[in-house]
């Protein structure tokens, strides 16, 4: 059983050390430009607007890779990466119930159609694929391994543009709150 594991997952494993690398060093590379951009003192910012869109962009780094680690694991079999994506494509899901929640509340910005696509539809849309994959895993291995690619690309992707959403936003000081009057 584990030699027919790693036939499966041996020969994607420079496909996901490349995207668990970009998906730590994109994580990385969030902060550190997070936190120069905001570090301007006489700036403001809304919690509420960073947990709707900062936070689930550096969640969808970290899922690309979690999924990238666990599938260059030396799995003994497929069911124990199976069962853990569809765990993680699960919760995923449950996020971004939680996400979509959270950005109908916002009261200081109203997000257009393509924040909607790019903060919650493609999400969902990347952990579906996921959840579908790793069902897929357990009776067709090779087609499941590219869909699972195609939803850490995806994700790589949405994180790329969505990081990108953030910092521009952020540099120009449209989400900037006027100071406190003291």
């Amino acid at each position: 059983m584990p030699e027919i594991a790693s036939s499966f997952l041996t020969p994607w494993a420079t496909f996901y050390n490349m995207t668990g690398e970009s998906a730590a060093a994109l994580t990385g590379l969030m902060f550190v430009v997070i936190t120069i951009v905001s570090g301007d003192g006489n700036r403001r910012r809304n919690p509420a607007g960073v947990s709707t869109f900062s936070t689930p962009t550096v969640v969808h780094f970290s899922v690309a890779l979690l999924i990238s680690a666990l599938l260059c694991a030396p799995w003994p079999s497929l069911a124990g990466p199976g069962i853990v994506l569809a765990l993680t494509a699960l919760a995923g899901l449950g996020y971004l119930v939680r996400i979509m929640l959270m950005t109908a509340k916002l009261r200081e910005y109203h997000p257009d159609l393509e924040d909607w696509v790019f903060y919650t539809v493609l999400p969902f849309v990347s952990y579906g694929a996921i959840l579908i994959g790793a069902i897929m895993l357990f009776r067709m291995p090779q087609a499941a391994l590219f869909v699972l690619a195609g939803s850490v690309v995806l994700k790589l992707f949405i994180g790329i543009r969505n990081s990108w959403d953030v910092v521009t936003y952020l540099a120009t000081g449209a989400g900037d709150e006027p100071p406190e009057s003291t």
